[in-house]
């Protein structure tokens, strides 16, 4: 891991409830949709799996955030504690979107993530799916940015 003096609480080894407020740090900051905030959660020489991407530093990483919310439009994510131990924790998530062409979709997705001792997450691993769905179905309809601590997690959607 590259020397920074970030640090992003809490840090691993995570208990059951510094998992869940890791997790729910990285919706809130994907929710922004600001890939200069986002990429500051990242080491700086972090390395990525996002579908058929691969990142091999912070800089990508940015890059990427930056491509991919100029395509995914009206972006709104939900993750939750799959499971932790360690430094590591697994999640579950899923995020609707639409295209520049007004088609809705609901991505699927799992991801691994392994944290240095600084908090800062090293190692990301993402496989997602995605699932065209009309409007209608849409679940996320709080306003663009951070989910309202009321709205349905997953679970309770059932997701």
């Amino acid at each position: 891991m590259s020397p920074t003096n970030d640090t992003r609480p809490p840090l691993p080894p995570f208990t059951e409830a510094s998992a869940i407020q890791k997790v729910r740090q990285a919706e809130d900051g994907w929710n922004t949709r600001d890939p200069a905030k986002v990429a500051k959660a990242y080491s700086l020489d972090t390395r990525w799996r996002n579908r058929a991407e691969f990142a091999t530093n912070r800089e990508e990483a940015q890059a990427f955030l930056e491509r991919k919310w100029a395509k995914e439009l009206d972006y709104r994510l939900v993750k939750e504690l799959w499971a932790f131990g360690g430094n590591r924790i697994a999640v579950r998530y899923a995020y609707e979107w639409h295209d520049d062409s007004g088609n809705w979709f609901r991505s699927y997705g799992n991801e691994n993530w392994e944290f240095g001792a600084d908090g800062l997450m090293c190692r990301r691993y993402a496989s997602i799916n995605d699932m065209p769905i009309k409007e209608s179905e849409r679940k996320f309809h709080w306003p663009l940015g951070r989910r309202p601590d009321d709205h349905p997690g997953l679970s309770e959607l059932g997701l």
